[in-house]
């Protein structure tokens, strides 16, 4: 080879080089004529193992193999938001203009517009000190989001010298600075960062403060907090990828990831498409506008599967360290595990549990540790919360996907498909998920919501508890055999089902629940299941308070009512009067 490296076998995504090489682990290379992106997996002294990122159809031995002398990595600066990517961070609308419908083999163009001009306002002044994470610069990246230029990481000391404020490109060196060693640094605008690297920060923060999401089953019974970890586990047709939809619209993160992972090509155009005619409801511009989305279809090459998680969560971390509460949507990570074990398997590895590589708990538990509440190297706090869906096949929770997932995350919303077959949307079974969140957001509701909200939500949770035995009873003797007591507690139930966790995404008042909407329905509730226990304990039928309509009132009262309290205290003046009026005629 005279020193050149070739390629000595392929074997679908994954090409072998012979013999002892110079490459690095998991340095990016170009792999043959076509020059496609490619990483270098493992190394031995007999060979070396690339797994390429792209189509290898017509790639042949022989051919040349480039190292590059860095790791596969991204490139983090203003034009990301608002940008569709495919999963090693090339921009598709781009690819588009230059290849058409299909990206042509060997594209490397950069994540971000090298040659737009962006209007940078420079804070440093020459001699100032600056450290890593300090923000150097700003500029408007959409209308809605203020994009901060960070010192890169390993540099600090004391500006030499500075540009003024102005239109600059993003490779462009803003400051010169002479570092503690004496050196001197050049800082450009647009960073490059390893995909697989997490980016460092000064301090890991309690989680105390909810992602408010405006699904009530979510907010009140399993919340989630900023910084936290969640997996949205279910069969196919449960609405997953619909939830996840719905998080990423209503979620007050300041800025939303939503990666594709190994997806159909449709389900992506659906999220392009209604992204870019949905208004954000906090600024009213378009919501593609705080939106990153990366789209690596189930038809594109299953190495840039299994890269386009990382690409996600870099560029999601960098937006944390900015100072901003992000949000990355994972869609789905079983496609993610399945990349894992397809390239495993060529490889030749000795597989686990279902075929899938004895490594991917600790792949998973690197993804999801990713997630946190931080304290910046620039002094600032920003989040990450990580939403991952899981899709086990025939709705088996108990394939290690789904069972290493829960090792590693705090909240878990089950997704139940009979409960979407029964158009109940969300789908998510109250009685097999969970938060462990609940004990440290405790005291946000109780302080910003209300003291007795953490109380109500026990007793919803108690009443639907007791439906599920009850129900295991009505199945054996039917129904009408109940105690009245009990009957209540059914309808009670049935109210808390139909009227509270179960959400129309396509009507305006009740696509997105106010928290505070959330309480007044929850204590609205409580106060109707007590009124009416109080009349039954002096013998009042249950059936007199079905016919009253009072119940059915409540449930509708979620599509007539957004979030005015005095309109739940009408709503409560009217139910307590035809609870009166059955009450003076029983009771006398």
């Amino acid at each position: 080879m005279g020193g050149e490296l070739a390629i000595y076998g392929i074997n679908g995504p994954v090409a072998t080089v012979l013999g002892r090489t110079e490459l690095g682990m998991g340095e990016m290379v170009f792999v043959g004529e076509k020059r496609l992106i490619g990483e270098v997996i493992s190394i031995s002294e007999q060979k070396t193992t690339i797994q390429v990122y792209e189509n290898t159809t017509g790639l042949r031995c022989g051919e040349p193999v480039e190292p590059t002398g860095h790791p596969i990595r991204v490139i983090l600066g203003p034009g990301m938001l608002n940008n569709i990517y495919d999963g090693i961070q090339r921009p598709l609308r781009t690819i588009e203009d230059i290849s058409g419908c299909y990206i042509a083999p060997g594209l490397d163009i950069p994540g971000i517009d090298c040659e737009k001009k962006w209007d940078i306002t420079v804070l440093p002044k020459e001699g100032d000190l600056v450290k890593a994470g300090d923000i150097y610069a700003k500029c408007g990246e959409t209308t809605i989001v203020e994009h901060r230029f960070m010192i890169p990481y390993g540099i600090s000391g004391r500006v030499q010298s500075a540009l003024p404020s102005g239109p600059y490109r993003v490779t462009d060196e803003i400051l010169r600075v002479i570092t503690e060693s004496g050196e001197t640094a050049g800082v450009a605008l647009a960073q490059r960062w390893p995909i697989r690297k997490p980016r460092p920060v000064k301090e890991r923060l309690a989680p105390d403060t909810p992602l408010i999401t405006g699904q009530r089953i979510i907010d009140t019974l399993f919340p989630i907090a900023k910084g936290g970890a969640a997996a949205i586990p279910g069969g196919f047709g449960t609405g997953k990828t619909m939830l996840q939809h719905q998080l990423a619209k209503w979620s007050d993160a300041d800025i939303i990831i939503y990666v594709g992972c190994g997806e159909r090509g449709n389900e992506m155009t659906q999220v392009l498409e209604e992204f870019s005619e949905l208004i954000d409801p906090k600024t009213k511009k378009s919501m593609l506008e705080r939106t990153v989305l990366i789209a690596n279809t189930s038809n594109m090459p299953v190495a840039a599967r299994e890269a386009s998680i990382y690409t996600g969560i870099t560029i999601a971390e960098y937006y944390r360290d900015m100072g901003y509460h992000v949000a990355i949507m994972a869609d789905s990570t079983s496609r993610w595990a399945e990349a894992l074990r397809e390239i495993s398997g060529r490889l030749e590895e000795m597989p686990a549990e279902e075929g899938f590589p004895a490594y991917l708990p600790s792949r998973l538990a690197a993804f999801y540790e990713r997630s946190g509440i931080v304290g910046t190297l620039g002094g600032r706090v920003g989040s990450l919360t990580i939403i991952g869906a899981v899709s086990p096949q025939g709705n088996d929770f108990s394939e290690p996907v789904t069972q290493n997932t829960k090792r590693f995350i705090r909240c878990f919303w089950a997704l139940e498909k009979s409960l979407a077959y029964a158009r109940h949307y969300p789908a998510i079974n109250w009685n097999s998920s969970y938060s462990e969140y609940i004990g440290e957001l405790d005291g946000w509701f109780f302080k910003n919501v209300n003291p007795e909200f953490g109380k109500l939500r026990a007793r919803l949770k108690n009443i639907l508890g007791e439906e599920a035995r009850l129900m295991e009873i009505v199945k054996l003797i039917g129904s009408d055999l109940l105690a009245d007591d009990q009957k209540l507690i059914l309808e009670t139930a049935r109210v808390i089902r139909s009227g509270f966790l179960q959400q129309n995404a396509t009507n305006p008042n009740d696509a997105y629940a106010p928290i505070q909407k959330q309480y007044l329905m929850l204590k609205t509730i409580i106060k109707l299941y007590d009124r009416a226990k109080e009349l039954i304990s002096r013998s009042v039928p249950i059936s007199q308070l079905k016919e009253s309509g009072a119940f059915d009132a409540l449930i509708r009262s979620k599509y007539e009512i957004q979030s005015q309290p005095e309109k739940y205290g009408e709503l409560w003046d009217s139910l307590e009067a035809k609870i009166k009026e059955i009450e003076d005629k029983y009771i006398q």
